[in-house]
């Protein structure tokens, strides 16, 4: 067997939210803006929230066209609907 097709059993889940990168992401587009001492784990919280949103919503999106696997195009109607929805 190649070395290429080995896949690996056991693949190491992170536990932790990237603190450095939210933190340095964040200062650098808003390199003014004072956040708390959590602030970067509620981004990403606020992060994984949307994705989750967006999982379900292609899952439904997917169900009613009767296919199997979530496309590109199940993806995108999501993303309009959930951004709809916040701003309105």
């Amino acid at each position: 067997m190649a070395l290429s097709t080995i896949v690996p059993q056991r693949k190491k889940i992170k536990r932790k939210a990237p603190r450095g990168f939210l933190k340095r992401a964040m200062k650098r587009q808003k390199p003014h803006l004072r956040l708390e001492t959590n602030g970067d784990l509620l981004v990403h919280l606020n992060c994984l929230l949307f994705v989750h949103r967006l999982a379900e919503e292609s899952r439904i999106n997917a169900c009613e066209s009767k296919c199997g696997t979530i496309k590109k195009e199940h993806v995108l109607a999501a993303a309009k609907v959930i951004l709809k929805k916040s701003r309105g």
